[in-house]
């Protein structure tokens, strides 16, 4: 079995290479908000709907009366810029047909504006550009030139579409691969329900705790004196651009390591058990702030808002989705079977006589029954509840 993956590599480039990859994302983030004021003045004024072949014919005269600008990069990279705004038009419409909170496409600003996509390797890109250098990787890049690459592990499958990205100060090569041979592991004949908490990560139905490292609240001292420094700086000043770049560099290592937790963690459930059954949560939904409380005067009552705040920093700091997102791409990679549950009431319902109440919940990690007097850790008990019901949809599945 195949699958895509993708590969991300710290790149090394020189001064005069960052100063182009910078030019290069400011000039695909002036197309981009340049396309998307076209399609706005277009419907705004003569009711027109301007779409995604239609400006990419324009292309070609953009880059012949702007040569040393926009005619600089490859026009395939300046296409997928385009793509990229028809896809957020696309969803724009897929929400209001289904009824949702629309959210119209918006202008990209330098800080939401950070990749650029070649979508064929040879197409304005190469990767690996000099396969015979003895010591280092290069990947070519029109009008920057050979970027080294710092490569870390080897690339499995076939290159497909190849992004530069900027995080903070640092570059990185994004490879999309198609064809990478799965990983499948031996099989061990175990199954197992997890449940992902604050306390711990996850807790299998085993009674295994997988540690939460709350890498933010472990840098928060160090991120609130940044930001600190931060709100005291004149802005377009040189020392409020030195200031951004210590927050920037400090968020980016708590996500360099709630990444390798989860990775590390979700590892460890892949290698033993082939089934795995979780949760279906909706993290966005969960971390919402409070809803205000009108008193009908004109005032607002108190609505928990600052406990709210807590638990979603908490939630956040956990990083439940990345981990359930890792964890579904390891065990598709590894041959397991991943389920998942509805949430509801499994952390109310006794494991061993099936009664749910809200009072069998003691405390965060005591559970105890009122009807059977059944106790245990109440992580532990949702996690039986969890494999319970995903090995029953399971088993009516294959009855179907």
């Amino acid at each position: 079995m195949a699958v895509r993956r993708s590969f991300k590599f710290l790149l090394r480039p020189t001064r005069g290479q960052v100063v182009a990859l910078t030019a290069c994302l400011a000039d695909h983030q002036q197309l981009y908000n340049a396309a998307l004021e076209h399609r706005r003045t277009a419907y705004r004024k003569a009711g027109v709907t301007v779409r995604y072949g239609e400006q990419s014919a324009e292309l070609k005269h953009i880059r012949a009366d702007d040569p040393g600008g926009q005619g600089r990069w490859s026009f395939s990279s300046q296409q997928a810029t385009l793509r990229r705004l028809d896809k957020a038009f696309r969803a724009f419409f897929d929400r209001v047909k289904a009824g949702h909170a629309p959210g119209f496409p918006r202008f990209k600003g330098r800080g939401r504006f950070d990749t650029v996509e070649w979508p064929k390797d040879g197409d304005g890109c190469r990767w690996d550009s000099q396969p015979g250098h003895p010591a280092a990787t290069y990947v070519r890049l029109q009008g920057v030139g050979q970027v080294r690459v710092h490569q870390h592990r080897r690339v499995l499958g076939t290159v497909k579409t190849i992004s530069v990205k900027r995080e903070g100060s640092r570059w990185f090569v994004v490879l999309s691969c198609d064809d990478v041979p799965a990983e499948t592991l031996p099989a061990t004949g175990a199954v197992a329900g997890i449940d992902v908490g604050l306390v711990h990560l996850a807790t299998t139905s085993e009674g295994e705790h997988l540690a939460n490292p709350r890498h933010l609240h472990t840098c928060a001292e160090r991120l609130a004196t940044a930001q600190r420094d931060l709100a005291r700086t004149r802005r377009g000043s040189n020392r409020r651009r030195k200031a951004v770049a210590r927050v920037a560099a400090l968020h980016a290592k708590v996500r360099r390591q709630r990444l390798d937790a989860a990775h590390k963690a979700a590892l460890a459930l892949v290698r033993d058990y082939d089934v795995i059954v979780h949760e279906a949560l909706k993290v966005t939904n969960m971390t919402r702030r409070a809803a205000p409380k009108p008193d009908g005067v004109g005032g607002h009552l108190p609505n928990g808002a600052a406990a709210k705040s807590g638990l979603n920093r908490s939630i956040l700091d956990a990083g439940w989705g990345v981990f359930l997102t890792i964890l579904s791409h390891k065990a598709e990679s590894a041959g397991r079977e991943l389920i998942t549950v509805n949430p509801a009431n499994t952390s109310r319902t006794c494991s061993r006589c099936g009664h749910c109440a809200a009072e069998n919940r003691v405390t965060q990690a005591g559970f105890r029954c009122t009807a059977c007097g059944h106790t245990a850790h109440a992580d532990v008990n949702a996690a039986v509840n969890i494999l319970r019901a995903g090995l029953a949809l399971r088993d009516a599945a294959r009855a179907a």
